[in-house]
């Protein structure tokens, strides 16, 4: 495998401006002789289908969902962040880029960050020309709030649904290309295979979810804009329908998976309430903007949050990182939490969650200013746990959010497979070991909107085609492969669901590659996950016929799919002897608790190659240089 990331020459600040110069054009009146699939209809894949399709290709988008608008982008509530500097605090592209840099542990390239600060501007100001609603100051100028990994405020939001309202905004810009006719929506579709023809992806196989068919779809380029695979670990912030298989099929043809174990755990969760559960609930980061994070400073205090008084409290975070006090990254916060309920100071009725207090600042802004930022927050948080978060604190704590690894993509993000190309979250190349809050909502439409137009134009305009009709062979081959798998998951007829046997998974992924890592319990994991695919093989049972509706299927064969990334992922975190952002090696510490990087030896990125069935995957590696920012201590104290 060779890992040409295609870096262009330069300063920082020049690179893509004159990458893009050089970048090869098409014709407007050949754009719609090609052929471009989008798989998924969240940010990304929206906002690359709308700029395409207005650049005149053709361009088909498949989603699981009914409508588009149901992807799981819509959950990203806090913010967005940009440099813009309104509030003339000192922000900057080069500050932005900074706290990217360290927010992420020295473990991103530095010509992909630079480039996700420069574009940030104008994502705002083309939302806002969607008609995004931002939040506005009395005066009618955007208002930014502060997030965690930096002392500045930079990020825009509309309430607590920003996700949901930009999600809006890029898909109007896409039904708009629809009406056009650039732009194809087939939803309730699944793709379930990447087609490789000549090196190049020229296709996919999909499974129609309504009917069961397979489905052959061919194209010149593969987008694919499908999210994170956080819901290895079973219970995470993700939706359900949230999934490593595209991106797992495209690894499987090819494609390098790059840092799988870098994950990140959120620290403002729900708490799990019990075995029921088949997910969490997120409460957005930007409560930590105004909520005081605490716990009672006496082990084994079970007196009500409004009874203990304040010198009994343990701000933990305000005390142990004063410079950044509650607004530290996720992974430094989560960690955190972590220590103190380990300690027995954890509360609520399992002891396993820490609270977040709005007291003080209710009390300083008034209640009404507080519901006008969060109103939606805490009615969703009040749904879920029948308590009112303006009268007692809120119960929170951490848990699997979001995956900063992914295809291992170069600066077109293009992946080693010709043609195919990862953005988004599928992709591993801007956010390092740990992502700053308000990022992925940045990445996403940075990737869609503004740098996918001019790389996939750049690399149609520069290839050389040759006829990929779906009646090639290698359609059909893709075609029997798929149908194979599921008449092998057809045939156990066992007696566990996919859906317990996913929750045996997530469970070793938890305990054994959570907040915590170590090579005991890694190698622990590794044994245990054969064990467990086995039993799937063997003993799962997938009602009804293939030819149908039939989400016990679909399940399966997603389950299928995370029983083998997840022994994939323990590898690269046992290959990973360092601590660095999410990836927390118990090995690799200061003496006060905090991750310690081992620059020397592990200052790459990890890509990993599918060598075949039933063998270890190959390890290659992106050496990763700093020119302009110097790896450091991380220190938020």
């Amino acid at each position: 495998m060779i890992l040409d990331a295609k870096i262009p020459a330069g300063p920082v600040e020049k690179k893509w401006d004159s990458h893009k110069f050089n970048l090869k054009l098409v014709n407007p009146n050949n754009r719609r002789k090609f052929d471009i699939i989008v798989i998924g209809s969240g940010l990304a894949g929206a906002s690359a289908a709308a700029s395409l399709g207005e650049l005149g290709f053709n361009v088909k988008v498949f989603t699981l969902h009914d409508s588009p608008r149901r992807a799981h982008s819509i959950a990203a509530q806090g913010g967005i962040n940009a440099a813009k500097n309104y509030t003339n605090d000192g922000d900057s592209v080069w500050r932005l880029f900074h706290d990217t840099v360290k927010g992420g542990d020295y473990r991103a390239r530095e010509a992909n960050v630079y480039r996700l600060a420069q574009i940030s501007n104008q994502i705002i100001d083309h939302c806002v020309a969607l008609g995004v609603p931002f939040a506005r100051e009395y005066g009618g100028l955007l208002s930014t709030r502060s997030f965690g990994g930096a002392q500045l405020c930079r990020t825009f939001y509309a309430r607590g649904q920003t996700g949901q309202q930009l999600l809006l905004g890029a898909y109007s810009a896409m039904m708009r290309q629809v009406a056009a006719g650039t732009v194809l929506i087939r939803n309730r579709r699944e793709m379930v295979d990447i087609v490789i023809k000549n090196g190049k992806a020229r296709g996919i196989t999909a499974r129609n979810l309504v009917t069961g068919e397979l489905e052959a779809y061919s194209g010149h380029a593969v987008l694919l804009c499908t999210g994170g695979y956080a819901n290895v670990f079973y219970l995470s912030t993700n939706a359900a329908d949230c999934n490593v298989s595209a991106v797992w099929a495209a690894y499987k043809k090819g494609a390098g998976f790059a840092n799988p174990c870098f994950t990140q755990i959120h620290p403002t969760c729900i708490p799990r309430s019990g075995e029921h559960q088949s997910k969490l609930t997120l409460m957005s980061e930007s409560l930590r903007n105004d909520g005081r994070i605490w716990v009672p400073k006496t082990k084994g205090d079970k007196r009500p949050a409004n009874d203990i008084p304040e010198e009994e409290r343990d701000y933990f975070l305000e005390r142990r990182y004063p410079a950044f006090g509650n607004l530290v990254p996720r992974d430094i916060a989560s960690r955190a939490a972590k220590t103190a309920v380990d300690e027995g100071r954890g509360v609520g009725p399992s002891g396993q969650s820490v609270y977040l207090d709005f007291r003080d600042s209710i009390n300083r802004k008034g209640e009404s200013k507080i519901r006008e930022e969060y109103g939606n927050l805490f009615d969703m948080y009040y749904q879920i746990t029948d308590e009112n978060g303006y009268r007692t604190p809120m119960r929170i704590y951490p848990a699997p959010h979001y995956t900063m690894g992914g295809l291992w993509v170069d600066y077109n993000l293009m992946t080693t497979i010709p043609g195919l190309f990862a953005l988004g979250e599928a992709n591993f190349s801007d956010h390092g070991a740990n992502r700053l809050g308000a990022s992925a909502l940045m990445q996403g439409l940075a990737d869609g909107f503004f740098i996918a137009p001019a790389t996939v134009a750049g690399y149609l305009g520069g290839a050389k085609f040759e006829e990929a009709a779906v009646g090639a062979p290698e359609f059909a081959d893709s075609k029997n492969q798929v149908q194979a798998k599921i008449n092998r998951l057809l045939g156990v007829k066992g007696k566990k669901t996919p859906g317990e046997l996913h929750r045996q998974l997530g469970n070793v992924m938890w305990n054994e590659c959570g907040l915590g890592r170590n090579g005991q319990n890694l190698r622990k994991a590794l044994k245990k996950i054969p064990e467990i695919r086995e039993e799937f093989w063997n003993n799962v049972t997938v009602y009804g016929a293939d030819k149908d509706f039939n989400q016990t299927l679909e399940k399966a064969m997603k389950v299928a799919d995370f029983l083998e990334f997840g022994e994939l992922l323990i590898r690269d975190a046992l290959e990973r002897k360092e601590s660095c952002g999410g990836h927390y090696r118990e090995e690799s510490a200061t003496a006060e608790g905090e991750a310690k990087r081992d620059d020397a030896d592990f200052s790459h990125v990890s890509v990993w190659a599918y060598a075949g069935e039933g063998k270890e995957a190959a390890l290659h590696k992106e050496p990763l240089a700093f020119e302009h920012i110097k790896p450091a201590e991380r220190s938020y104290k």
